[in-house]
Parts: structure tokens; sequence; C-alpha cells
């Protein structure tokens, strides 16, 4: 269960802790916060939208689908709407956006409540980034794709 617990800062960045081989570290959640950043990571619950924990180093606790997460208390969904970057773990992006997950539909549900200038970015492999994908009608479209050797990448023009 989510409940109200809310702090400021002026840079709130949406993260996640990658599980196998998905790109990201806990090393890098710590060089967002070491540059003053608020992070905040996912949280889930059953066929819900995503809540949200505050990032802290040695914190992190088992959850559900082999995941690691913050400890309760949690923020409601709608926290996500706090942050100006979200990152969001793909298996594949296309250059129009569509990014491909693992099928769960929590970050589609939960997507929808970011604010609408929220930069999404699908964070995925060199070789995961595509020409065309396919889409279907209940899918977030990504605004930018972060790749170990390609960088950022603006997606959709």
């Amino acid at each position: 269960m989510c409940t109200v617990r809310s702090t400021t800062a002026f840079i709130t960045v949406c993260a996640y802790v990658p599980v196998g081989t998905e790109p990201g570290s806990p090393e890098m959640l710590d060089a967002l916060v070491g540059l003053g950043l608020r992070v905040l990571l996912p949280a889930t619950q059953k066929d819900q939208p995503l809540c949200w924990g505050e990032y802290r180093a040695g914190t992190l606790v088992d959850a559900e689908y082999g995941l690691r997460e913050p400890a309760a208390p949690h923020l409601r969904p709608d926290a996500v709407v706090q942050a100006q970057v979200i990152l969001v773990p793909a298996l594949a992006v296309d250059r129009r956006g569509v990014r491909l997950g693992r099928g769960a539909g929590f970050y589609d549900r939960s997507l929808r409540l970011a604010a609408p200038d929220a930069a999404l970015v699908a964070v995925v492999g060199d070789d995961e980034l595509f020409d065309r994908l396919p889409a279907e009608s209940h899918d977030v479209s990504m605004t930018h794709a972060l790749t170990p050797g390609l960088g950022l990448i603006e997606l959709g023009i």
C-alpha cells in the first residue's frame, strides 16, 4: 500500500534499479544523488501504477519480480509528476519513441501520470535501438533513448 510522504528538491529524476543485463547500475543512482538530485525509484503494486520511494544508498529491499526497491513508506503513483527526467528500462526502443518493455504494463500505467514536459528516456543497449517496432494503443512514447555508446538520442523527430 502506498502512503503519502513528500519532500521537495530542485530536480527530481525517476530511475530504476537494473535487473539482470539491463543497462544502468546502483553506481549511476549514487552519482545522480551526488549531483544533488532527488532520485525516486519504483515500487511495484500488482496491476497498478508504480508507487515511488526516495533512493538512499544501502537501503534497498528485495521485492516482487526479483526487483530491488526502496523500503516503505512510498509516495503515491502521482509523485511521478514531480520528475523532470524519467529513466525507463526497456528491452528495445525505436526512433519514433515506441518502447518494448517486459509486458506487465507497470510503466505504461505510470507514465500517463508524468508531467507533459518530462523527458521520458528509454535506457537501452546500443543494439536495442531500432528504426521501427510494433506499437499498441496503450504504449506511452519515449522522448529520448540513452545508450552506452551512442549517448542521449532524441526520438520522434
